[in-house]
């Protein structure tokens, strides 16, 4: 979000970031290729839980919510060895539970521990036969979910683990119709096998490429959110209910144009959805109430408009290679034409920040000239290309030209990564007005933590990163 920020920052070498460390702690991890860490909050005591394990041992750290460290325990790496760490929750007396995979994903042993006793508990879970895949796992009310694929129907399966027991509610699809971009009935299996679904993550960048996919997952308090954009015309979207299971279908329709359109996407946020469309001729937005589905606001702007409200130039960008500029509306639309649209929104307390984009993968290949066949042996490699630009929105929703605006916390946190490409190891905790950066610094054999919250440092805005200590 907030590109031109960003790629200000990426190519400038003079930018200077504060060193204030929140806290440390010194810890020895070995075999740093086969290291997580992990980091989440107790929702009823607002304590923070830090895990970071390596092929020997599994370090808990306890903070209270003041990032004071309360307690640490220090436990051997057993049946856990050869496994990933995919999640963690705080069962019943303030025990943290974790929940490590087996690389064949068929199961998962499940280790709660017990701080103050120095102790440790283990059970094993097998998958059910009709487990197909994991599309996706989330933590919410202290609860690790996973939702899967079951195989051969038109069903997805979503597992609660919680106090060491697992409940599981069968999704079912086949009652609903799909249809491709040629308006051709497709299987629900069909649709997430060729387009995936992928996780969006909420309040922070998430990337362009994940932006335009067509099928999205929103994790909300309670209750999922699946949207599928698989055609130009519509955005189809079921809500599920975590508690129940029950799901309820809404669709709403794409920006109209005159004109047929070439590509469309969405995104939902704080109760709205947010739609893109697009042809060689016109770029649609439109705001929706989500519950209502009536139309909040809606724009459109013509290849020959200027759009003189945007937050960055309209760039295009071919793998890794830097940005380039284009020139107008035209060329914007002229290169997303063959791409997916997308759209990201994230928002502070006063305005939304809007990425239009679209987003493109291919492969390629060339013959190898040091091949033994006289043909030559093809060597493939993906080619990917992506437009976007920036705009803002206020809280009426009227766009506005804010190009001064002062970074989020999460952009704040990924710049602050971005200059400091010796941290591998970390993770990322978002609380209610801040984040916190865990990190494992290798060279002093420290675990470091960091807050990151909305805004410049420096008075002279010289510097994007802010880091203060509580």
């Amino acid at each position: 979000m907030k590109k031109l920020l960003l790629i200000s920052l990426l190519f400038s070498k003079s930018v200077l970031f504060s060193q204030t460390v929140l806290n440390s702690l010194p810890l020895s991890l070995n075999n740093l290729e086969k290291t997580q860490i992990l980091n989440i909050e107790d929702k009823e005591t607002k304590d923070i839980y830090a895990f970071a394990w390596d092929n020997q041992n599994i370090n808990i750290l306890k903070y209270n919510k003041s990032l004071f460290l309360t307690n640490q325990f220090t436990d051997l790496i057993k049946k856990e060895a050869n496994r990933n760490l995919m999640g963690a929750t705080i069962s019943a007396g303030q025990k943290p539970t974790l929940y490590w995979i087996s690389g064949n994903n068929k199961n998962i042993l499940i280790t709660t521990y017990n701080l103050d006793c120095k102790t440790s508990e283990s059970l094993n879970f097998d998958f059910p036969k009709n487990h197909n895949y994991i599309i996706s796992s989330f933590q919410e009310n202290n609860a690790l979910y996973i939702l899967a694929k079951e195989k051969e129907y038109e069903h997805l399966l979503l597992y609660k683990f919680e106090n060491q027991k697992c409940e599981i509610k069968m999704l079912d699809f086949s009652p609903f119709t799909f249809k491709n971009k040629e308006n051709v009935n497709i299987s629900f299996n069909a649709l997430i096998q060729y387009f995936p679904i992928k996780k969006i993550e909420s309040d922070i960048l998430n990337s362009l490429d994940l932006t335009s996919s067509i099928c999205k997952m929103y994790v909300l308090e309670n209750r999922i959110i699946l949207t599928f954009d698989d055609r130009v015309q519509r955005t189809q979207v079921f809500e599920v209910n975590l508690n129940t299971g029950i799901m309820k279908e809404r669709t709403f329709d794409s920006p109209a144009s005159k004109n047929p359109l070439a590509t469309a996407n969405s995104f939902y946020n704080n109760k709205k959805l947010f739609q893109i469309a697009a042809n060689e001729d016109e770029l649609l937005f439109e705001v929706k109430d989500f519950d209502s589905k009536n139309i909040i606001k809606k724009y459109s702007f013509s290849k020959n408009d200027s759009i003189p409200f945007k937050n960055s130039p309209f760039f295009v960008q071919i793998n890794n290679k830097k940005p380039k500029q284009l020139k107008n509306t035209a060329k914007f639309l002229k290169d997303l034409e063959g791409l997916t649209a997308g759209i990201s929104i994230i928002k502070n307390k006063q305005n939304t920040f809007v990425t239009f984009s679209g987003f493109g993968e291919s492969q390629d290949y060339y013959f190898k000239a040091d091949s033994p066949d006289q043909f030559g042996l093809r060597e493939y490699y993906s080619l990917t290309k992506m437009v976007y630009f920036d705009a803002t929105l206020n809280e009426n929703l009227d766009f506005i030209s804010d190009k001064q605006s002062q970074p989020l916390a999460s952009e704040n946190l990924f710049y602050y990564l971005n200059f400091n490409k010796t941290i591998n190891l970390y993770d990322a905790l978002e609380l209610k007005n801040y984040y916190i950066l865990s990190y494992y610094d290798d060279a002093s054999k420290q675990f470091i933590m960091r807050k990151f919250t909305d805004g410049f440092m420096m008075g002279d805005n010289r510097n994007s990163i802010i880091n203060k200590s509580i």
